[in-house]
């Protein structure tokens, strides 16, 4: 038998949105507040490395500054999860909030000639260190929580949405924090940034709190795996409504469960696995457009910000039909896509270096990007019992971080030996890679929410 929690007042509209995780207000809310704090992060993402520059004068000093923030998913992941089995997720995530907007106020001091360089830099990088902390106790509670506000056959399109944020914050966060830098320097910046944290807490305060469980029976299960957004529905409706004091308490489940588990450990693989070609990415993506392409600084940031267009495009598509396509074909076309387009950028540049042709490929990229995080996020999220997520994506970040701590120190080290090219054809392998762990390792049936154990 199978629970999750119970439809609230105010639960899903019916109408065009039925099968949309925003028919969910609870969701709407959370994503709302999704919407103004990845805006203000995207700020802080692009000024912090021009003033870690600035200050240091040192690429390197510049590059060992940004590892610092692979650290605490690290560190804390065997600390998330049992932070997680005590914590409400929604009162945990106003909290980090409010602390990342605490400690973006040190930021306030920085710029102009109010601090030493050298003490300047130092209050940079406890910013960021202390920003990295907060994200890795952030996103955890997040993906955990997400499915119950959701229930199981809107939780693709809620990761699509959820995606679509990031890629929106891009687009818009990205240019004005340039242009803030200039106008205000990093306190103005930070500022900005940190009145996003205190709207996007008091949003999320608004959340309602966990209902009671929902006892499914396997066949209604099965309908809502199988069935369209409708038909999930009304499979939700005939299930048994059990009070919450009546379900048995659940223990949080260890990193290594996490790891070890068939439900759970392809995805986890896979994610890993990606993200040592991300780091690799974002090493030579710049001696990419800059040296093989003869572009400019400009170059640079459009070809990084077009991304954000394929990415929204799939973003909108995905949410809408999510619930009539199982979840591992998501993610598996996701894959395909990611890794073929990837393939195919660098090695078009044998033949050409016309940018446009590059602007038009890297806007495709963007799309199997969003399709690929939201099948592999939604399939951890449905093949973890409600004990076991706060393990599962604590061991998330882990993966990430130390995949894209590995793929960061390799492509730096190698970059000048080898050269761009032959690391970049590595890249992309690396992402081939991924794509043949995701067809040998996930699981066909975890389209529906599992047996809880």
């Amino acid at each position: 038998m199978t629970t999750r929690t119970a439809p609230r007042p105010g639960g899903p509209a019916p109408g065009r949105l039925a099968g949309s995780a925003l028919a969910v207000p609870a969701f709407r809310r959370l994503w709302t507040a999704g919407v103004v704090s990845d805006g203000g992060d995207w700020l802080l993402f692009i000024a912090l490395p021009l003033v870690v520059l600035r200050l240091s004068g040192s690429a390197l000093t510049t590059s060992v500054a940004f590892l610092l923030e692979l650290l605490p998913p690290i560190l804390l992941a065997p600390v998330v999860p049992r932070i997680l089995a005590r914590t409400d997720p929604r009162r945990l995530m106003v909290t980090v909030n409010v602390v990342q907007a605490c400690g973006l106020v040190p930021l306030l001091l920085v710029g102009g000639k109010g601090l030493p360089a050298g003490t300047a830099l130092t209050v940079v990088c406890a910013v960021i260190v202390l920003q990295a902390v907060c994200s890795a106790v952030f996103e955890p509670a997040k993906n955990t929580l997400l499915p119950t506000l959701v229930g199981p056959d809107r939780v693709v399109s809620a990761n699509a949405l959820v995606g679509l944020n990031q890629d929106v914050g891009r687009l818009v966060g990205g240019p004005l924090g340039g242009v803030l830098l200039v106008v205000g320097d990093l306190p103005l910046v930070a500022g900005v940034d940190l009145a996003t944290y205190v709207v996007s807490a008091v949003v999320l305060a608004g959340l309602p709190r966990p209902g009671p469980a929902v006892a499914t029976t396997d066949h209604a299960v099965r309908a809502a795996g199988a069935a369209g957004a409708a038909e999930a529905a009304g499979a939700a409706e005939a299930a048994v409504r059990v009070p919450t004091s009546s379900a048995p308490r659940r223990h949080p489940q260890g990193l290594l469960r996490a790891f070890r588990d068939p439900a759970t450990r392809g995805a986890l693989a896979v994610v890993t696995t990606a993200s040592v070609a991300q780091g690799m990415f974002v090493v030579l993506f710049v001696f990419f457009v800059r040296d093989r392409l003869a572009g400019s600084d400009a170059d640079v940031g459009l070809l990084r910000g077009v991304q954000a267009v394929g990415a929204i495009g799939a973003g909108l598509v995905l949410a809408a039909i999510a619930g009539r396509v199982r979840v591992r074909r998501i993610a598996l076309l996701g894959l395909v896509g990611f890794a073929g387009l990837t393939v195919v950028a660098w090695n078009a540049s044998f033949a050409t270096h016309a940018l446009w042709l590059y602007v038009v490929l890297f806007a495709l990229v963007g799309a199997p990007g969003v399709v690929m995080g939201s099948g592999l996020t939604s399939l951890l999220q449905l093949g973890a019992s409600a004990a076991a997520r706060p393990a599962v994506f604590a061991a998330l970040g882990l993966g990430v971080a130390v995949g894209q701590g590995v793929g960061l120190l390799a492509a730096g080290a190698l970059q000048a030996v080898v050269g761009t090219m032959p690391l970049l054809e590595v890249q992309a392998g690396v992402y081939v890679l991924a794509m043949a762990l995701g067809f040998v390792t996930l699981p066909p049936g975890a389209d529906v929410t599992r047996r809880e154990r």
